[in-house]
């Protein structure tokens, strides 16, 4: 898999991606799918907070609104997103709560204007409490059964989380694009540069680590919770990678509590699928590669209108003063070894 296919994960092909996707245009894609149903829409819209995308809910007329996604032109190929859909459709089949995309006309992914979309079955819920240790062991269970299914295939078309995609690549385009400024730009270099040094070295006591499918952005926005229990959705981050990805981003930042937390997650992870412990050595190695991706990221998409809207503070001098001291702090957590289990 090149990783950079076309758009993956690399510099946005065009300013103002969405700029054409106007209410009428949303409606007009989604009627032209629902009517192979024999649905229609009924103009009722509500843009979902979504920035990687466009997402949508729609009112549908005789039944339930459905969600709408608009995928970000060039950032992902056809086959990687199909590759998504049939990995969720694959979880929904075996009873995982995973939300599929619709199938119509035995297709999930459409066009329309020269935009794809894929439709979804709304699904509501609320944020799961993370305070609580049997909605941990709860969240634990579904995310090994998720992993038990990601690792019986390899993703093709999507890329791994790895040093390279996640670290070296991010750092490159945000030094060769100018986006730190010559203030800070040295000290930044220095501390990243460090930063990566570290990751490398906890890969490195890590050993050889199975890369598994996954969520890739299992953070608590990303799981609703009903008083039937959780439900997953927005796999669009998917990819190859190490398990415990799934489940740092569920920890709270004290160290002590996050110790706890993680038993509890794995109490219920390892009913279903076995976690290997050296994989321990990179919850502090992923945080770091997950704030220099972060950076990276905001920098790929700054043409895009929505982006200085809604993140004023990016590129600005505090901004990359504040990055430095939190990759500081970075090279102090990946030094102090890894989470113990209680």
């Amino acid at each position: 898999m090149n990783d950079d296919t076309p758009d993956q994960e690399g510099a946005a092909s065009s300013t103002a991606p969405f700029a054409r996707l106007t209410p009428e245009c949303v409606l007009d894609a989604i009627d032209g799918v629902l009517s192979t149903a024999g649905q229609r829409t009924d103009g009722r819209m509500l843009a979902l907070n979504s920035y990687e995308n466009r997402v949508f809910q729609v009112g549908v007329e005789d039944g339930p609104p459905v969600v709408a996604k608009f995928y970000r032109p060039e950032r992902w190929t056809d086959e990687a997103i199909l590759e998504e859909h049939a990995f969720v459709a694959d979880l929904a089949a075996r009873e995982i709560p995973a939300v599929p995309a619709r199938a119509f006309e035995g297709r999930t992914l459409h066009t329309f204007g020269g935009f794809r979309l894929a439709i979804f079955e709304r699904r509501g819920g609320r944020a799961p409490d993370l305070d609580r240790r049997d909605t941990l062991e709860w969240l634990g269970r579904f995310i090994g059964r998720i992993h038990a299914v990601g690792q019986t295939q390899n993703y093709i078309a999507r890329p791994t989380l790895d040093i390279h995609t996640f670290g070296f690549e991010p750092r490159d385009y945000l030094l060769s694009h100018r986006f730190v400024p010559d203030d800070v730009r040295t000290a930044w270099e220095t501390v990243v540069n460090l930063a990566l040094e570290g990751v490398e070295r906890a890969f490195e006591r890590a050993g050889d680590v199975r890369a598994l499918r996954m969520h890739g952005d299992c953070h608590p926005s990303n799981m609703l919770w009903t008083d039937a229990g959780p439900h997953f959705v927005d796999f669009d981050d998917s990819r190859m990678g190490p398990a415990v990805q799934d489940l740092w981003l569920l920890l709270p930042g004290e160290r002590a509590e996050a110790s706890r937390a993680l038993t509890d997650l794995l109490a219920g992870y390892e009913d279903f699928c076995e976690f290997e412990p050296r994989e321990l050595h990179l919850i502090e190695a992923l945080r770091t590669l997950r704030l220099i991706h972060y950076s990276a990221w905001l920098a790929r998409r700054w043409d895009d209108p929505a982006f200085p809207a809604a993140f004023p503070w990016f590129n600005t001098q505090r901004y990359w003063e504040d990055r430095i001291l939190e990759l500081r702090e970075q090279l102090g957590a990946m030094q102090e070894g890894p989470l113990w289990l209680v």
